[in-house]
């Protein structure tokens, strides 16, 4: 059985419009997969209905054996605890530390009244200071969030997913507001750090570079369907076509 398991997935808002038709896919244990496509394709919506942010209108999704979909409220909180997830926006508590953003992510593994006043043990802020350093930022540790470049931001954001150990990660444009060398220096560390560890990894991004560099396969989404789902070299003209020019005239061959 595959990790996740996507079947006929739909996804209707209530002014009508259809942003999910019939998305179908199955993803691996250590997979980092880009999901390509024009804005508005239904990337996002995607990955919030994977995680359990947005409840669609059809189909199943199950993660490690869970349907998501059917989760009780407690079930859902459950498998939210082995879902990390990248913002695009960043998340971070612009007043807290980048240490201590990172350490949110061990809410989760953080019984009891320590949970509730924010205290974390030995074990928990060496695994975040671990993280920290994974993505080059332990220097920065004790520095307020909103002191950092978009870039660190994004990287403690990484840091913070990343300590949550979760079964997957979702990351929703996590490079669309960086400038393109930045860009490839999170995507580096963001795909470093998922193989290091083995987790399954959703990426939605614009960038079909770096798409083509970073993951090791691409799911292209058009008018809320999969036209696409392989390698990132086969990903041609044709393919692009299908997935961004598909209300274009056909291009004439010479």
């Amino acid at each position: 059985m595959s990790l996740l398991t996507i079947e006929k997935l739909r996804m209707v808002y209530p002014n009508g419009h259809q942003a999910l038709s019939d998305v179908s896919l199955r993803a691996e244990r250590g997979e980092i997969v880009a999901v390509i496509g024009r804005s508005g394709a239904g990337k996002s919506t995607l990955l919030r209905c994977i995680a359990g942010l947005q409840k669609p209108s059809g189909g199943s999704i199950v993660l490690d054996g869970a349907d998501i979909i059917a989760a009780s409220e407690a079930q859902l909180r459950r498998l939210r605890s082995r879902i990390g997830f990248i913002w695009q926006e960043y998340n971070l508590v612009d007043r807290l530390p980048a240490l201590t953003n990172v350490l949110t992510g061990r809410l989760g593994h953080n019984r009891g009244l320590g949970s509730l006043l924010g205290h974390f043990s030995r074990e928990h802020r060496a695994i975040a200071v671990h993280n920290l350093e994974r993505v080059g930022l332990l220097d920065k540790a004790r520095q307020r969030a909103d002191q950092l470049s978009g870039g660190e931001k994004q990287r403690v954001a990484i840091a913070r997913a990343i300590s949550q150990e979760p079964t997957l990660l979702l990351a929703d444009e996590p490079v669309a507001s960086l400038d393109p060398e930045l860009a490839v220096q999170v995507m580096d560390d963001l795909a470093r750090v998922a193989r290091e560890d083995g987790v399954l990894t959703l990426i939605n991004i614009h960038q079909v570079e770096l798409a083509r560099q970073f993951a090791d396969r691409v799911v292209g989404i058009a008018r809320g369907l999969v036209v696409y789902d392989g390698p990132p070299d086969g990903l041609d003209d044709t393919v692009l076509d299908q997935v961004y020019r598909f209300d274009r005239p056909a291009r004439r061959v010479a």
